[in-house]
């Protein structure tokens, strides 16, 4: 008997490091940055931490090094609700790193080293089963090693739970790990890798959406940055507009997306209601810097719906 509206979240965890700059530099070139930041961030730790900040029952499946920047993190994430025992600090690996120029525009540009997320094993996973078989959503992105995600989401599958797959960072993806995914949320330069669709209008969004759903794949949110989310579900698609927002940084955003729509669709939101939660949960974060420093909490999220609907 499956517990009601539990959440598993397997992924990474990283500590980044945030320059702000005028512009990104060239090849060759030097630039001075306006401001820095060390932020704890990771797609997993920053999907687990939107969701569990919006009001989910979670659980988070991941590693840390086992240095002292892993355990400031575990610590962290167990405040902000999470259940953190299938944490594991792995002995002999660095916390994972993420270094991120930020420009004027809030745009971003990354470079990642895994440190202990590449501990993140199939084997690993086996001795956290019952986490994913006692969830009704299991929630991942590609941070972590391609072999774990497709065991997640066959452990999910046997076990009648969901899998949103966040296809992030951009890769070609098995058309067995495909079948296996409930809801996928790419952005559009994911959604043209997966499909060999460019999404630039409503149109190409709905082609694309018909290929993953050709995968098995029932719905297909297609996030469009401040043009807000195109929502497909089994070929029926419509258009959601974004909320307008004067946007700082947009790192984490589609992780906040990913996190607060997991909890909508645990509360028994219809799915149309659950992509216009998560998308004023992400309007929220991009007024702010950082990856989770940026991530909004329920009553956050419920006022900003209340004055914006």
């Amino acid at each position: 008997m499956k517990n009601n509206g539990k959440l598993a979240v397997l992924g990474s965890i990283n500590v980044d490091h945030i320059l702000n700059l005028e512009q990104f530099p060239q090849p060759g070139e030097t630039l001075a940055g306006q401001q820095y930041q060390v932020a704890f961030g990771g797609k997993g730790a920053n999907q687990a931490v939107a969701a569990g900040r919006s009001g989910a029952d979670i659980a988070f499946i991941a590693c840390i090094g086992n240095d002292d920047i892993g355990q400031r993190i575990r610590r962290q994430l167990a405040d902000d609700g999470i259940d953190v025992a299938p944490v594991a600090a792995v002995n002999g690996e660095s916390t994972g790193v993420a270094l991120i120029f930020v420009n004027a525009d809030g745009e971003n540009s990354i470079g990642i080293f895994a440190g202990a997320n590449a501990a993140l094993t199939p084997e690993y996973l086996v001795q956290h089963h019952q986490v994913i078989a006692d969830a009704d959503i299991l929630l991942m992105q590609l941070e972590s090693p391609p072999e774990t995600v497709l065991a997640a989401a066959r452990i999910a599958r046997q076990n009648q739970t969901r899998v949103i797959l966040n296809p992030a960072p951009a890769t070609v993806l098995s058309d067995e790990l495909l079948s296996l995914v409930d809801i996928i949320t790419p952005n559009e330069t994911e959604a043209q890798i997966l499909t060999g669709v460019a999404v630039t209008t409503d149109d190409d969004a709905a082609k694309a959406a018909a290929v993953l759903h050709e995968k098995g794949i029932g719905s297909v949110l297609i996030t469009l940055g401040s043009r807000g989310v195109w929502l497909s579900e089994q070929g029926n698609g419509q258009h959601i507009p974004g909320f307008r927002v004067k946007a700082i940084d947009t790192i984490a955003a589609g992780d906040t997306f990913n996190g607060a729509l997991s909890t909508a669709l645990l509360e028994k939101k219809t799915i149309t209601e659950s992509v216009h939660f998560a998308r004023a949960a992400a309007a929220i974060a991009v007024t702010r810097r950082g990856a989770q420093p940026s991530v909004p909490w329920r009553q956050e999220i419920d006022r900003f719906l209340l004055t914006r609907g």
